[in-house]
């Protein structure tokens, strides 16, 4: 496998694993904040999706044909990150999956040294190559990832990238909270000795 599938390979299923993070929940578990700065799971989704447009979007002259008056500037800050009530889960999961159709459609259509120029990232750093973007946007939807299985957790304790997951330990609900409790036995003994 050449390097762009690679990437390519790695970018798809960040996608899904995020998309996966909805599976299961109702509206108020979906939408609802659970960090004091309002990060919730559709709004991560649609974050992502929003932002991959962008970048395999305009910023290879090759736009969406699709609004998203969130990233206005006259827009409040942050409407990216949470889904208002006038917006569906379906209109976001729908949005997801077009930005990856339309990326993927941009990824197949160059080579990985197209080149490109991110207009909102300061000028000395804005002409970049489809590699770069591709792997700018790898480890954004990883990052937004790692986001989303906590908020998974926190919500009714599934954990990992989909169920089974191998990176996870296998143990039992008592097996969690016995390493749960070792986990802030020891974390109290070391504040306890400063």
């Amino acid at each position: 496998m050449d390097d762009k599938a690679t990437l390519h390979r790695y970018l798809r299923t960040r996608r899904d694993d995020l998309l996966g993070k909805l599976d299961g929940l109702d509206e108020y578990d979906a939408r609802r904040p659970l960090t004091p700065t309002g990060t919730n799971l559709l709004g991560l989704v649609k974050h992502v999706a929003s932002v991959e447009l962008g970048y395999f979007g305009e910023v290879f002259g090759r736009p969406a044909p699709k609004e998203l008056p969130w990233l206005d500037d006259d827009a409040e800050p942050d409407a990216d990150l949470w889904a208002g009530t006038e917006e569906t889960r379906e209109q976001i999961v729908e949005l997801h999956r077009f930005s990856a159709e339309h990326s993927d459609a941009t990824i197949d259509a160059l080579p990985l040294d197209a080149p490109g120029v991110v207009p909102w990232w300061p000028e000395e750093r804005r002409h970049v190559t489809l590699h770069q973007i591709l792997v700018h946007m790898c480890v954004e939807t990883a990052q937004h990832l790692g986001h989303a299985d906590i908020l998974r957790e926190l919500i009714d304790g599934s954990a990992g990238q989909r169920p089974g997951d191998p990176n996870l330990t296998t143990r039992t609900t008592e097996e969690w909270v016995a390493h749960r409790a070792r986990i802030e036995a020891a974390a109290r003994a070391a504040a306890d000795e400063k």
